[in-house]
């Protein structure tokens, strides 16, 4: 990945370069882990709303969207990165399959009214999250856990070091990419 530029790996927007300011508050989601998520929601995606949360960069809700999903929403609290999502949204000319929830990650998912059909969400918090945040980060996805319609599937990036309850926990699927982990949910009926 150059330091600057992030490519869209596969669909329709295969090999488009996204610029973006990389710095220390990102982590964008390498390569190799994008094409091992996409290639676990294959048959999940298609037609679906997927929600990309601590979206940076966006690459990642924008691959949704090339690699068939209805729509992406992305939440993101910084302006920056915000403006920029919607920048290259446009470029892409996909603006309108794109939601821009400009706010913090924990005070959104308090609120948030999950949509009755299923859906993808995909949680990618900063580093600083992982290590100082995690109970409010653990919290948040549980809720989720509990709203999501039969069908959705709930996917948390992390890495390495971190310990995050859903290791030993039989109802996640966890898969190691380098120092990162994907770990997947996905929710059947009851």
């Amino acid at each position: 990945m150059n330091k600057n530029r992030i490519r869209i790996i596969g669909g329709e927007f295969r090999g488009r370069n996204i610029l973006c300011d990389v710095n220390p508050t990102l982590r964008p989601t390498p390569d190799r882990v994008r094409e091992a998520l996409f290639n676990i929601l294959f048959g999940y995606l298609e037609g679906r709303s997927f929600y990309d949360v601590f979206a940076g960069t966006g690459v990642v809700g924008l691959e949704a969207i090339s690699r068939g999903a209805k729509d992406a929403s992305f939440v993101e609290l910084d302006g920056k990165h915000a403006a920029a999502i919607q920048k290259v949204a446009k470029d892409l000319g996909i603006s309108p399959k794109t939601h821009l929830i400009r706010t913090d990650v924990y005070r959104w998912l308090e609120h948030w009214m999950v949509p009755k059909d299923p859906v993808v969400v995909f949680f990618s918090p900063p580093f600083p999250d992982l290590t100082s945040k995690p109970e409010a980060l653990i919290a948040g996805v549980e809720s989720v856990v509990t709203k999501l319609s039969p069908g959705s599937v709930l996917v948390v990036q992390s890495e390495d070091l971190v310990p995050l309850p859903w290791f030993d926990n039989s109802d996640w699927d966890c898969r190691k990419y380098g120092r990162n982990w994907l770990l997947i949910r996905k929710i059947f009926e009851v």
